[in-house]
């Protein structure tokens, strides 16, 4: 009987926590309700300005999001490791945040966690993805469908699979990514 009362449980946890704000919360097409429920019910950290767009996919509530940071439809921010997000940053579509991995060579197959931080003014463009450990410094400029496996010093910008520097982006950064179009 023990057994069977803590799988019900179980089942409704996971629906609260996976199934609710990935299925439901995700479509409301309005931020401040939205943004009030991420923030007040799921306790994430999410700064003044900063959005969350439509059908963004969120595992575990583990983030810390700065002011005026835009993060697109679509993407996936995996929080099981830890991710921190500075201010004025801009996540495009489809971007993949990663902080947890299997080891392959682990013969049970076991679980990795690192975090990923983003610093200010970074930028990542459309389907890039990010994986554990990854610190990108401030200023820093990821390519579309790059495949980010390594930390970047600031203003590094990166691009390819695996990612790889080339070039340093312009130091004088003054910008405001809050960005909240209707209904997106």
């Amino acid at each position: 009987m023990k057994s069977f009362f803590f799988e019900i449980i179980k089942f409704f946890f996971y629906f609260y926590r996976n199934y609710i704000p990935n299925h439901i919360v995700n479509k409301i097409p309005f931020y401040f309700i939205r943004h009030f429920i991420y923030r007040y019910i799921y306790r994430l950290k999410l700064g003044k300005g900063s959005s969350i767009h439509l059908n963004c996919f969120i595992n575990r509530f583990n983030i810390k999001i700065g002011k005026n940071t835009a993060i697109n439809r679509k993407c996936y921010l995996d929080s099981r490791g830890g991710l921190s997000i500075g201010d004025n940053v801009s996540i495009s579509p489809e971007v993949h945040l990663i902080t947890a991995q299997h080891d392959i060579n682990d013969s049970s197959f076991g679980f990795i966690t690192a975090p990923v931080v983003l610093e200010d003014f970074v930028f990542i463009g459309t389907r890039a993805i990010v994986l554990p450990g990854v610190h990108l410094g401030k200023g820093c400029v990821v390519a579309s469908g790059a495949v980010v496996t390594k930390s970047f010093s600031d203003y590094s910008v990166v691009a390819g699979v695996p990612a790889k520097f080339i070039s340093t982006r312009n130091k004088e950064l003054n910008y405001s990514c809050k960005w909240k179009p209707p209904f997106d």
